[in-house]
This record gives C-alpha cells, structure tokens and sequence, in this order.
C-alpha cells in the first residue's frame, strides 16, 4: 500500500527493493526556503541493519501490510521476550533486537501491539503513556518555583526522566514513551 513519507510513523514497516524495514524514528523538516522532506531512519528486518533515507515529504513510499495484534508480556529468558495472546492464549517470543529500547517499560502484565509479518514478530508498539513511582531524586525545595527548571530523576524501572522541582522520591508520575519525558503527576 503506498502512502506519502510524511505519513509515516516510528514502528510502521516499509518495503524497499523486496526487503522490510522496520522505522526507528521519522522527523519532517520544513525549511523557510525549498522543499519539505522526512528523514527517516529504519532496520533491515532481515539482518538488523540500520539504513537512512531521506524523500520529499510528498513522495509515495510502499508500505508493507502486517499484521498486529494485542499482547501481554510475560517474562524474558535467555531464548528472548515472551507475550501472549489474550484471546487465544497462543505464546509468541520476540528477539531482544526487536524490543530494542522498548526493553525498559516491559513490566509483568502489560499490554502492547506487535506487528508481525508472515508469523515473525518485526515491531513493538507500547501504550503512550505509563506510570512510574520515583525512586530517586533530589530532594523538594521549598520556595522553588514551579519554573521551567527541570531536575533528573530515576523511576523504578531504572530510567532517567526529568521532573518539576516539586515532584520527590515515592511520587507516581506519567511518562510519554516516545521521547521518555514527564507528562504528569499520576491520578492513582
């Protein structure tokens, strides 16, 4: 199915010259002079290697039809990462390089979307946004205003977010999994 660059999203699976690519990241750029374009970077399914390609934001691309369907993390292993399928209970396991950075936020039950194409898991899909409890971060201030001054902290899953100068250690907070940043105190 073709569609135009700009459409494309991290996760999608392109086809180029009869091979998958499975997109990392996808950036459009709109210079104040000349031509839009989408810089997209992807990984060859077949042998992992990365591969960047630039097309006027207009230009038609094929993309592959896969399929994609709910899943539960259940554990991981030496053989990789194992999820099932709710409906039917079918187990799939998934090669660490597919998980990739995704590897963080995989936690005992959650649910995701893997994207498989003639059996085979390609791609990860996880929810936008999850919530985390802070194990470490410097402590409040008082007087701090809530200004744009971020500080670091690190959330029990052992990733590094940046949080308002008023959030501390046992706070449960959002975080936007695209770009791993602070979305929101959480409502639980």
């Amino acid at each position: 199915m073709k569609v135009i660059a700009s459409s494309v999203r991290k996760g999608n699976v392109l086809e180029m010259d009869g091979k998958l690519y499975v997109v990392l990241t996808a950036t459009n750029f709109h210079p104040g002079k000349g031509t839009p374009t989408t810089q997209i970077d992807m990984r060859r399914i077949s042998d992992g290697v990365k591969v960047s390609e630039r097309w006027k934001t207009t230009e038609q691309v094929e993309r592959a039809h896969v399929d994609e369907k709910e899943y539960d993390f259940l554990y991981e292993d030496a053989e990789g990462f194992h999820f099932m399928e709710p409906q039917t209970y079918e187990q799939v396991t998934v090669t660490p390089d597919v998980i990739g950075d995704a590897k963080v936020y995989l936690q005992d039950g959650i649910r995701v979307y893997l994207q498989t194409y003639q059996e085979v898991a390609i791609s990860i899909t996880l929810p936008q946004k999850m919530t985390f409890e802070i194990t470490e971060t410097e402590p409040v201030v008082k007087g701090q205003t809530a200004s744009s001054s971020y500080k670091p902290a690190i959330v029990d899953n052992g990733l590094r977010v940046m949080v308002p100068p008023h959030i501390g250690v046992g706070t449960r907070i959002v975080i936007n999994t695209d770009d791993n940043s602070y979305v929101e105190r959480a409502k639980d």
